[in-house]
């Protein structure tokens, strides 16, 4: 065969491996509409299925005789191409296996209630367990690239022998890493951090958007984003308000002078939350906590929510009712502050 015929039978290979994915991807496109996994596998495996079919199909055809390459230009194409072809199933394993894990992590986040809490637990496992699997499959995937050239091979008795100094060398440099990665691990399954729990960390309050073997994002209240390091947590104290459950305990403060009614204040604020959909009709008090030195009274009002969001709705919807309610009902009751002088002190 001629190297031209040959050259040709190559590209239509190629093309046709290309070709028959396409068609497979349009298969389960359609699929994709009633099976969720169909449609994770697309959106994550498209492209490397395609580098994977045409680095195939030129494994497959490519050959010196038929293409008139020479011997020794076609061992270094051979080489090149098992390093592509390992890189390329590399990069289709690893997006197969988030495509898997998304289809479970996709029903855990539509959990609500009382079991969220457990979903939310389980989908940080899973996103550090696949972090660390894909991790794993690229370190395989580099030692075998590596093992594939005959000078690595032939060192490997002299590689072997100095491990344990190597080691010994890599713990000592890589000991923070290590310490994160294990951090995380120890975070994830001791449920003592979940994704979406609300914490109060160095002063600020947020919610963990994201968790990984080294980093922990805090998303805060007004949308800046606290990273902190995995061991942080681990070495640090910090508040977790939604450890137990994914309620949410809403409290309002409000000071006002001595005359305010209390009674008919708290009667108020009960109707307000009966109508506000924002309460899980479970908690909610109205209590006089302090005598401030300003003179001022000091009530908390307090009201619990199903997550983070609705309780910080409902906490704004509370204060802006019971500041109006005291302004346009009890407008003496407003916050007043009286000083005592000699003539007033003569008029009692």
């Amino acid at each position: 065969m001629q190297s031209p015929a040959g050259w040709l039978i190559l590209v239509i290979a190629v093309i046709g491996s290309i070709l028959l994915v396409e068609l497979v991807r349009r298969v389960l496109n359609r699929v994709g509409r009633k099976w969720a996994f169909a449609r994770h596998l697309v959106e994550h495996c498209t492209w490397p299925a395609f580098t994977v079919a045409a680095v195939a199909a030129f494994n497959l055809v490519f050959a010196p005789g038929t293409l008139g390459v020479s011997q020794d230009a076609a061992a270094t194409v051979n080489r090149a191409l098992g390093i592509v072809t390992i890189g390329a199933v590399t990069w289709l394993i690893v997006q197969a296996n988030y495509a898997l894990t998304d289809v479970v992590l996709e029903r855990l986040v539509r959990v609500e209630g009382e079991r969220n809490r457990r979903a939310r637990r389980i989908m940080t496992q899973i996103g550090l367990v696949r972090r660390i699997a894909a991790a794993v499959i690229v370190v395989i995937a580099i030692g075998a690239v590596l093992f594939s050239f005959p000078q690595v091979r032939a060192l490997g008795a002299g590689i072997l022998a100095s491990a344990g100094i190597a080691g010994a060398i890599v713990g000592i440099a890589a000991q923070p890493t290590i310490g994160n990665a294990l951090a995380g691990l120890q975070l994830a399954f001791s449920d003592a951090l979940r994704l979406d729990d609300v914490v109060v960390v160095e002063n600020e309050w947020g919610r963990i958007e994201e968790l990984t073997l080294t980093y922990v994002v805090v998303r805060l209240w007004d949308e800046r984003r606290l990273v902190l390091p995995v061991s942080y947590f681990t070495q640090n104290p910090f508040q977790n308000w939604t450890r137990h459950g994914s309620r949410v305990l809403a409290v309002v403060f409000l000071r006002v002078d001595w005359s305010v009614p209390v009674p008919k204040l708290r009667e108020a604020l009960y109707e307000f939350l009966q109508g506000n959909p924002l309460w899980d009709q479970k908690d909610w008090t109205l209590q006089v906590t302090d005598v401030l030195p300003n003179g001022l009274v000091e009530l908390r009002a307090l009201m619990s929510a199903a997550d983070s969001p609705s309780s910080w709705d409902l906490k704004c919807d509370v204060r802006e009712f019971l500041v109006n309610y005291v302004r346009d009902n009890y407008p003496e009751s407003l916050p007043h502050f009286r000083v005592e002088t000699p003539e007033t002190r003569a008029q009692k």
